[in-house]
């Protein structure tokens, strides 16, 4: 339950409001306890909120909450992914918390999500394959975000509608528009992901199959391309 109206986000979720419009119609998708919505109605930056989960206990704690917060214009639903709201009722979609791959599920499930909505993502996991389906569902990022929250290192996307731009291999894994707004963040998810590459690649070099080897080839090109971005982010002196 929310103790009072003073109550803040935690700077995952206060980076995510930070890029909501205001006047926005949102939908959070997987609300968990609803704080992200109900901080920006407090705030007065939403015009209305749908909060959703697949799950009946958070989105119960979604409802206490709400009402011990007094907010109005917020509707809880549960159902899975975007299944439960309706394209005329929003226009920015918060979809944070959950794996890259879910993500990208998520959307193939709504192509009205991906037509003129507005797309804040932050996977926790997986981020290279939420990046690489994104030109299939023809969208394409704006702008990269990277932020630090009890010791993990997150990346969020604002995503809309557009030409796909090819990503390279590395910039799949660590994002591109992080290391061209200049974030000082970026040489840190290039050396969480070249750790993260080095563990997957130590693993599969102990395998015989086929589909490992094809995968190994894959990752050490991600590597490889990532040793590259950092020789240059240096040789930018950043």
């Amino acid at each position: 339950m929310l103790m009072d109206h003073t109550f803040k986000l935690p700077p995952r979720l206060a980076a995510i409001a930070a890029l909501v419009p205001d006047g926005a119609h949102l939908a959070d998708i997987g609300t968990d306890h609803a704080l992200l919505p109900i901080r920006l109605l407090l705030d007065g930056k939403i015009q209305s909120a749908v909060a959703t989960d697949i799950r009946p206990g958070p989105l119960s704690r979604a409802k206490e909450n709400a009402y011990a917060a007094g907010v109005q214009d917020i509707s809880c639903i549960l159902c899975d992914g975007l299944t439960g709201v309706t394209a005329n009722s929003v226009d920015t979609v918060v979809i944070a918390g959950m794996g890259g791959e879910n993500i990208a599920g998520i959307l193939r499930a709504a192509p009205w999500a991906c037509a003129g909505t507005l797309l804040l993502l932050q996977p926790m996991s997986r981020p290279e394959e939420l990046r690489a389906a994104l030109p299939s569902l023809g969208l394409t990022i704006r702008a990269e975000q990277l932020v630090r929250d009890a010791g993990r290192l997150y990346s969020i996307l604002a995503v809309r509608a557009g030409a796909p731009e090819e990503l390279s291999v590395g910039e799949l894994y660590c994002g591109k528009y992080s290391l061209l707004s200049g974030d000082p963040l970026f040489a840190d998810i290039l050396s969480e992901q070249e750790k993260r590459l080095e563990t997957a690649i130590q693993g599969l070099e102990r395998s015989e199959r086929e589909r490992d080897r094809e995968r190994l080839k894959i990752l050490r090109l991600a590597a490889a391309d990532i040793a590259e971005m950092r020789r240059k982010h240096h040789g930018d002196g950043s």
